[in-house]
């Protein structure tokens, strides 16, 4: 499940690129580490099909790209035209799961959570995945390590089999988000668990119980994948009818009322999870110095303690802080006490409540073709640095209020211009006139950088008429 929109870990995660596709550490986003986490299940008795993924319409291009990355079977892509919560998204997964003829069983994930030890989570996936297969509902409980206020309990009865060779706990009740004095009782106590938001059912099953307990989820999700269109990858939903879908968490559809009336099962994952929900947490599974501090990126620390910095366009220095989360981007810097980064959430009201455009786009944008980065502006003009893939090409279209200058810093760009189709290499340059139509591509086996000066009296991203597009973008 990769809809999300990671609001709390801004200004990183925007609306255009969450939380789920940054890399934080290493080399893989979040995403990637999810999809090959959970392709590493396989074992002699159980087999794993192709990912399914289920993601916002706005951000499918980032999910190609990034799973292209990986050496991973070609997926299924359902596409959500607008958000409505994991109880829908699970049961278009499910839909889509039996149209093979057969009744797999579901592996869910969200695809904005870390851990760091794997092999435990392999094997605590494949003790869920058996007790699924013989038709119960199994979440993933987290064994807790602090009395922690920010996520839902799971309370387990005692041990009991699971009748194919793995023992499972009974889930006896879950129980919302506690105060501090009430999750201090639940790690003393010893039973209680953190609901990591990861389920193991058959697709069947699943269908079986969204139907139980919240049958206009069931029939309005039935609705929509029924009016539903494939390009493959893709697989699009009806819009009119997703749109009517109740938003609803699996948490409230299903699993709450599920204890008193069906087999649901929970298996204890102990393997270093984080859903790194907040920057409080990005600080708590990094790596530290003897300080505790944290750094990523261009960053000098001195005389600090348990503060987090995280750098990626320039030098930050940080002196005498305590318990404190640098961020820095580009267009954007926060400084928040470590212990409220939970509240970044209103900076980010406060930006979408104004039109502010930092709560969306990132100074870098991404584009199926590549990415552009806005480095400079000013009342009639606007300088970019324009990154094309290898064989990629953008929309040939035509722009009513300003005209462009291309001038090529690496690569071979071939340029539509009117009439006119020329080869561009490293230095060169041309112009293209105000309503002129245009269109730029890469022809080589390298990327291609140009610097793009637009000039007009008018410069937003809407003035682009499109006539061709590779991604479907014309309308």
């Amino acid at each position: 499940m990769a809809g999300g929109s990671g609001t709390r870990l801004w200004p990183l995660s925007r609306a255009q690129h969450p939380k789920q596709f940054l890399v934080l550490q290493g080399n893989r986003s979040l995403f990637q580490q999810a999809a090959t986490r959970l392709g590493a299940l396989g074992s002699a008795d159980i087999v794993v099909n192709a990912p399914c993924i289920v993601g916002n319409e706005e951000h499918r291009f980032l999910v190609l790209d990034q799973l292209r990355e990986l050496a991973l079977a070609p997926p299924t892509v359902l596409l959500e035209p607008m958000g409505r919560n994991t109880a829908p998204a699970m049961t278009l997964a499910a839909l889509q799961a039996l149209e093979g003829g057969n009744d797999p069983v579901l592996v869910v994930s969200p695809a904005d959570q870390t851990v760091t030890d794997e092999p435990a989570f392999t094997a605590a996936l494949q003790r869920a995945a058996r007790v699924a297969a013989g038709g119960a509902i199994v979440i993933l409980g987290i064994t807790p390590d602090r009395p922690e206020t920010g996520f839902g309990y799971i309370r387990a009865a005692v041990v009991e089999s699971a009748g194919v060779g793995d023992d499972a706990l009974k889930v006896a009740q879950f129980v919302e988000k506690p105060d501090a004095v009430t999750a201090q009782r639940y790690l003393d106590e010893g039973h209680y668990y953190w609901n990591s938001g990861m389920f193991v059912v058959r697709a069947s099953v699943w269908l079986a119980a969204i139907e139980r307990f919240r049958a206009d989820i069931a029939t309005a999700s039935r609705a929509a994948w029924a009016a539903r269109t494939d390009d493959t990858p893709f697989i699009r939903p009806g819009k009119a009818e997703f749109a009517a879908i109740p938003s609803e968490s699996v948490d409230y559809a299903v699993m709450e009322k599920c204890p008193s009336v069906c087999d649901i099962r929970m298996v204890a994952l102990d393997a270093g999870w984080s859903d790194l929900g907040a920057w409080d947490a990005v600080w708590q599974v990094s790596p530290k110095d003897t300080q505790g501090n944290s750094s990523v990126g261009d960053a000098l620390i001195s005389d600090s303690h348990n503060t987090l910095v995280h750098a990626t366009s320039r030098l930050v220095g940080v002196v005498g802080l305590r318990n404190v989360v640098v961020v820095e981007t580009p267009d954007a810097v926060l400084v928040a006490d470590l212990s409220r980064s939970q509240e970044v959430k209103q900076i980010v009201g406060r930006l979408t409540a104004s039109g502010r455009s930092e709560q969306t786009l990132h100074r870098q944008v991404h584009r199926p073709w590549g990415w552009y980065d806005s480095i400079d502006s000013g009342a009639r003009f606007q300088v970019k640095r324009i990154m094309v893939k290898p064989g990629a090409s953008l929309s040939l279209q035509m722009h009513h209020h300003r005209a462009e200058h291309w001038i090529v810093v690496s690569g071979t760009a071939e340029v539509t211009n009117g009439e006119q189709v020329i080869l561009l290499t490293e230095n060169q340059s041309t112009y293209i006139p105000l309503g002129t139509v245009h269109r730029l591509t890469n022809p080589g086996k390298v990327p291609l950088e140009i610097i793009e000066v637009q000039s007009g009296s008018y410069l937003g991203e809407d003035d682009i008429v499109r006539f061709e597009d590779t991604y479907g973008r014309v309308k």
